[in-house]
């Protein structure tokens, strides 16, 4: 087998220029903030200055992807190959993704109002993957040295940025329609009322939420064929009921039950919202308590 060269060091470049990244992504989230209070001001001033700070918001989130593009970049260059075989690549790979479609869907007005979420959770994810996942770059096991390892886990970090998207707007919708918001009269639900009030209607938000997650679900249908061909490579078997296979399985069940429900009996509101969001904390639990509780052949958080 061949010798990969490792350069430790560049990895600890490619960290530090993420941690850059992260002041970005700081900036950007609060830009967001401050656009979506003045805008739900009823000062006229305020309101007017929120589209200057939406525009900073934008150009902050522009310049973070990049930098943070950088460093997964310099990541994969670090480990001779690509950089989703751990935890922390996951994690700053598909937090990537998720910005740079996030960014590339900007053209469909209605879905800038979720910046705020995005920036917030990217921000989160790559905090996590700092302090918690980080591992210096390692060789592969053998069984994850192969093509599959690009075109299979591409796949399902592509899927996770879209249930992540449509994810966001089911929160919104569930807060757009929770009667205790409505019925609250506390100064902070005010202002929630008033920013929820600048979202898109409740059908719009259900109707971007299912084009996403139908996205995804074609993704993820794909991560699991794609992961089943690769398992009969390695482990000669094409399922084992290895505990990640059998979490893959559920996730894609329950949006395969979110599509069809919606297709065929008509359902939709907050149980379709719900179930999108019950969906993507599915993928959540695979991606950390799996990895990092479970045994199996998949596990793969490098932590150990």
């Amino acid at each position: 087998m061949t010798s990969i060269a490792l350069n430790p060091e560049l990895a600890s470049i490619s960290r530090l220029i993420i941690q850059g990244s992260m002041l970005f992504y700081s900036a950007a989230f609060l830009s967001f903030v401050f656009h979506l209070s003045r805008l739900a001001s009823t000062k006229k001033s305020l309101r007017q200055a929120a589209t200057k700070l939406e525009r900073a918001g934008i150009v902050l989130l522009a310049i973070a992807a990049v930098i943070h593009g950088s460093g997964v970049v310099l990541r994969g260059i670090a480990a001779s190959r690509v950089p989703w075989a751990n935890m922390y690549e996951f994690s700053i790979t598909g937090s990537f993704i998720v910005v740079v479609i996030f960014l590339i869907a900007l053209f469909i007005k209605d879905i800038r109002l979720i910046a705020t979420f995005v920036s917030g959770f990217t921000l989160l994810i790559l905090g996590s993957a700092d302090v918690v996942f980080w591992v210096n770059v390692k060789s592969l096991m053998p069984a994850l040295q192969s093509y599959w390892l690009v075109i299979h886990v591409l796949v399902a970090v592509l899927a996770t940025a879209f249930f992540n998207i449509a994810a966001a707007l089911s929160i919104a919708y569930i807060f757009k329609t929770a009667k205790w918001v409505e019925n609250s009269k506390l100064k902070f639900v005010a202002l929630l009322k008033r920013i929820l009030g600048l979202f898109p209607s409740i059908e719009k938000l259900e109707s971007l939420a299912y084009r996403f997650n139908i996205i995804g679900f074609i993704l993820w249908s794909f991560t699991l064929i794609a992961g089943a061909i690769w398992a009969e490579r390695a482990w000669h078997r094409y399922w084992g009921w290895d505990t990640k296979e059998v979490w893959t399985f559920i996730i894609w069940t329950i949006y395969a039950g979110y599509l069809h429900a919606n297709a065929t009996r008509g359902w939709s509101g907050k149980r379709s919202a719900w179930l999108a969001i019950i969906g993507f904390v599915a993928i959540l639990f695979n991606f950390t308590v799996v990895n990092l509780f479970f045994k199996g052949l998949h596990v793969y958080s490098g932590l150990k």
